[in-house]
């Protein structure tokens, strides 16, 4: 009898192997394709696998492609399709710092390009802000929610005082936080261009040419994947615009 109960358990084990390396080969597919490029097809890759890392996965590469590349037409449609991941992300795992940080990096990109006012109105300040804090809670060292949440700080003063007032953004915690941040990541193109961008804004006395400075060095540091190639592009409209281009 022993025989008998053995074999669907060894079957069953099996089976289970040969699911997580599926899925594990699939989890490995979307990344390549988000790295090459293929952003909604990373997120399609990713979606079905319904892990916090593969909604987290899917979140992202969808707020990059909404950010760069979709068309007026269907970015609402892909922007609420990122949010939407990144609150997946956070349910299946609200263990999961980059749940939290991309779930905020979605909502981020949807403020951008609603823009600051109508973002403050609908209440976004907070549903970025928050899960930023909930990464660094779980990882203080995590350089992307250091960076991002240093953005908001900026972002929330330099829009007066009724901003500050409602959401309590700092120019003060935001340098600090930008310090942070490079301390982090000081080889990091992503950093390096957010804190560059807002430096004039930050520092009215050298923050030019402190901001031409860090832009120069990030657009030396090479391309890591497709969302990268695209920073070098922003790198270069903040140079063109701080030459009076």
């Amino acid at each position: 009898m022993t025989p008998t109960r053995f074999f669907p358990v060894v079957m069953t084990v099996g089976l289970i192997l040969i699911a997580a390396g599926a899925s594990a080969q699939s989890i490995d597919e979307a990344r390549i394709a988000y790295e090459e490029g293929r952003f909604v097809e990373a997120a399609d890759l990713a979606e079905p696998l319904g892990t916090s890392e593969a909604y987290t996965l899917a979140a992202k590469s969808l707020a990059v492609y909404a950010h760069y590349e979709a068309s007026e037409e269907e970015w609402e449609g892909v922007i609420e399709r990122a949010m939407r991941m990144g609150e997946e992300a956070v349910k299946a795992d609200s263990t999961n710092p980059d749940a939290h940080y991309q779930s905020a990096h979605a909502v981020g990109r949807y403020a951008q390009r609603v823009g600051a006012w109508t973002a403050l109105r609908q209440g976004l300040a907070g549903k970025i802000r928050d899960p930023l804090e909930a990464t660094l809670a779980l990882d203080p060292d995590d350089a992307d929610a250091t960076l991002a949440l240093a953005g908001w700080h900026a972002d929330i003063d330099a829009e007066g005082f009724v901003a500050r007032r409602l959401y309590g953004g700092r120019k003060e915690e935001a340098i600090v936080l930008f310090d942070r941040a490079l301390e982090l990541a000081p080889e990091s193109k992503v950093v390096l261009h957010a804190y560059a961008i807002r430096l004039p804004y930050l520092d009215n006395e050298n923050g030019k040419e402190r901001a031409r400075e860090m832009l120069e060095k990030a657009l030396g540091v090479r391309p890591r994947d497709a969302y990268e190639e695209y920073v070098d592009l922003d790198i270069l409209d903040a140079l063109d615009e701080l030459n009076g281009g």
